[in-house]
């Protein structure tokens, strides 16, 4: 009788499951004192040596690796529990009956059960891209291999949490936009850049002197490539001084100044 072997089998893999899980918490235990120590000192990823920001790469690695053994134990063990179980209804055959019978249930159980082997962090990430609802955002348009990226100021329409889509409106495209009016996108949270709250710069992260940041251009919706050149600390305001990449006039680059909260992080790899 091979039920014996089969138990084992399974005992081993709830063990490993198990191992895999106790390694994902220390995992996040170190992304969140890493998240904690970059909120505390943004500043020290400037400085010579700093291998912070690697750190935390190499620990989100890590920690999907994990997850997606995870998960492949989990399915490992779901097909040895089917094999054990009385005749009837295979394990799929069930488990499509039960989806077919409550088609809703089913895909909110999929969302619960996405979000539960991600970070959280990127849990938090979920929640707070769900609650950007009627807000402005900064929002990459063009598509991935686009020569050059555009980032327009749009306003967010929904979000769904399934797919993790962000839908927006930009409510003033340009004049060469084919029909003038305004204009829906479906965009992956990636392509979404949350602006500071303009009613709390004390939580906000500054950028420092020499910094590039992308900054809404004066007067348009357009965000651009600049360097800081001045803080709002500083300046004892509540506005950056910046110099726009490609903003040339009579041989220099003119000083623009830009509300703290039309100003965000510079995306890794920007195109301009």
């Amino acid at each position: 009788m091979s039920s014996s072997p089969d138990i084992a089998g399974i005992l081993d893999n709830t063990k490993e499951l198990d191992r895999l899980r106790k390694e994902q918490e220390e995992v996040l235990v170190e992304i969140n004192k890493m998240h904690k120590k970059l909120q505390a000192t943004p500043e020290i990823v400037e400085k010579p040596g700093d291998t912070s920001l690697s750190k935390l790469k190499n620990l989100y690695i890590q920690a999907k690796e994990l997850s997606e053994s995870e998960v492949t134990v989990s399915n490992i063990l779901l097909t040895q529990l089917d094999a054990l179980l009385p005749s009837g209804p295979t394990g799929q055959q069930r488990r499509k009956l039960v989806a077919e019978g409550n088609e809703q249930k089913r895909k909110r159980m999929k969302v619960d059960s996405d979000v539960t082997r991600v970070s959280p962090s990127m849990r938090n990430q979920i929640e707070a891209y769900a609650s950007l609802k009627g807000e402005q955002v900064a929002a990459r348009v063009t598509a991935e291999d686009a020569e050059k990226d555009e980032w327009f100021v749009v306003k967010v329409i929904h979000f769904d949490r399934e797919t993790k889509e962000v839908e927006v409106l930009d409510e003033e495209p340009g004049d060469d936009e084919e029909g003038g009016g305004q204009r829906t996108y479906k965009l992956s949270m990636s392509c979404i850049l949350p602006f500071p709250k303009r009613n709390d710069p004390s939580s906000t992260q500054e950028f420092l002197p020499g910094k590039h940041v992308l900054a809404v251009y004066p007067g348009t919706t357009a965000l651009y490539k600049a360097t800081v050149i001045s803080t709002p600390r500083k300046r004892k305001s509540d506005e950056y001084l910046l110099e726009f990449d490609d903003d040339e006039e009579d041989g220099a680059l003119p000083q623009r100044t830009v509300p703290f909260h039309k100003v965000v992080a510079l995306p890794e790899g920007h195109r301009q």
